[in-house]
């Protein structure tokens, strides 16, 4: 499994082909043996399950978390290639999969996830870029139970404020309401910068 995923956009592809864990059961937050285990991932197992795969072949373990004001954060892998920073990632939503490496900061990676965030109550005011290293001797990756102590560490570790127009945002509020009226709530009517979606 992880001999085979060796890039970020394989490891894309293999999310991608998961489906979304709807927690039929209760709250799941599998590491990366038990979405392997159980098939299926959330965003933020997603993110966890990227990061075990993308450290056995060099890359640090970096979350991004994203907090929203409706207070269910966006959780994706976060990786740098040549200077610019990607990201590999896992929702129900198209428009908050991976992101190609062609972002010049973590704050312009994370402002590319701003549109196809926002529904009827989300929008992201934060973000937060996280080293799992820093959770050792915690095993994120091969435990067998929930990781809960991940979320923990994402919803307490520092967040920079990503500020934005509120007018802007009243705008694609109302843009998507009116998308609603003929669309599944799981499409995405904010499709700028999708030539960079991963």
């Amino acid at each position: 499994m992880v001999a085979a995923h060796r890039t970020p956009r394989a490891v894309q592809r293999w999310i991608r082909s998961l489906p979304y864990n709807w927690e039929s059961n209760g709250p799941t937050l599998r590491s990366f043996r038990g979405v392997v285990r159980y098939g299926t991932a959330r965003c933020l197992a997603a993110a966890v399950a990227a990061a075990a795969i993308m450290e056995q072949h060099g890359l640090p373990p970096l979350l991004l978390d994203m907090e929203s004001q409706d207070r269910l954060d966006h959780v994706v892998f976060a990786f740098k290639t040549n200077g610019r920073w990607g990201a590999v990632g896992g929702s129900r939503d198209v428009g908050l999969w991976g992101r190609k490496p062609v972002y010049r900061s973590v704050r312009a990676l994370a402002m590319s996830y701003y549109e196809p965030y926002i529904d009827l109550n989300a929008r992201i005011l934060a973000f937060g870029l996280a080293d799992l290293r820093e959770l050792d001797p915690y095993d994120w990756s091969l435990a067998r139970h929930n990781v809960w102590q991940v979320e923990r560490f994402l919803i307490e570790y520092p967040h920079a404020p990503l500020p934005t127009d509120d007018k802007r945002y009243i705008r694609l509020r109302e843009r998507y309401r009116a998308f609603l009226r003929n669309h599944s709530p799981h499409e995405t009517p904010f499709k700028r910068g999708k030539p960079n979606w991963m």
